[in-house]
């Protein structure tokens, strides 16, 4: 263990280091938004197809009251845009396990892990779930009779508010699929079949992320809606702030209605 300190360049560069002299699997780990002093080392691994692994926590405005200077809106977006690295935003411990597992048997490319600073709420999944999220997406809730209405994506801590949401719209004769999405890098990889599986064609799509929200629109398109945050954060706790933008059950209900 290396204890780097408030050094990220550096701790990216002795991991890339490290990693290239080989018969080692390293990781660095801090807050994410910090990635961004990192993010020449960073994109050197990527760049150079070596398997480094870079876990950040502290994923949204969830940290709370260390305000928006330590809240990465459109960190994770950005860290999706480079070339050949893998980007993890796990919704729980199941999610995160599989997610390692990948990093751990990646040989050519680097993988980033975005972690949550608050607790998230455990889905059971069935073994075939289990074996889909190595797919970068699935299906975690099927809506009612199998024909849903609306898609919703969710990545991270928000993947539980996109449950809540489906039995909510439920209520109001609105079924609803529920897609968890941990990596998008690795859904694109997918043949397009599968793909088209998660995200059936002709299903309008409402995506749900504590982050910038045009990322989005390659998935949900100019007709689908995007529950995000476009602005910078701000100091409160997080459940308060999480409520303040809009991620509430309430708010996911009315994006879903507004595009029907």
């Amino acid at each position: 263990i290396i204890h780097f300190g408030i050094r990220e360049h550096a701790m990216g560069s002795i991991v890339n280091g490290i990693t290239l002299h080989g018969l080692t699997r390293t990781f660095g780990g801090t807050f994410a938004v910090f990635s961004d002093y990192m993010r020449p080392a960073v994109r050197l691994a990527a760049l150079m197809d070596i398997p480094s692994t870079f876990i950040w926590t502290h994923d949204s405005i969830g940290l709370g009251e260390d305000g928006p200077t330590h809240q990465p809106i459109e960190t994770t977006s950005g860290l999706r845009y480079i070339p050949r690295m893998d980007v993890w935003r796990p919704a729980d411990s199941t999610e995160t396990a599989v997610a390692w597992v990948v990093a751990v048997e990646s040989i050519h490319n680097p993988t980033s892990l975005v972690l949550s600073r608050q607790n998230t709420s455990f889905t059971k999944r069935t073994d075939a779930q289990i074996d889909l999220i190595r797919k970068g997406a699935y299906v975690l809730s099927e809506a009612e009779g199998g024909k849903a209405d609306i898609i919703l994506i969710a990545t991270g801590s928000e993947v539980d508010l996109a449950l809540k949401s489906q039995a909510a719209l439920k209520e109001q004769n609105i079924k609803a699929r529920v897609v968890s999405m941990p990596s998008t890098n690795v859904y694109d990889r997918q043949d397009q079949a599968y793909k088209d599986s998660v995200l059936t064609k002709g299903v309008k799509r409402v995506s749900i992320e504590a982050g910038v929200t045009d990322f989005w629109r390659k998935y949900i398109g100019l007709d689908g809606a995007a529950v995000g945050i476009d602005t910078f954060g701000e100091s409160a706790p997080g459940g308060a702030l999480f409520k303040h933008f809009g991620f509430t059950v309430e708010n996911v209900v009315s994006t879903v209605k507004s595009i029907l």
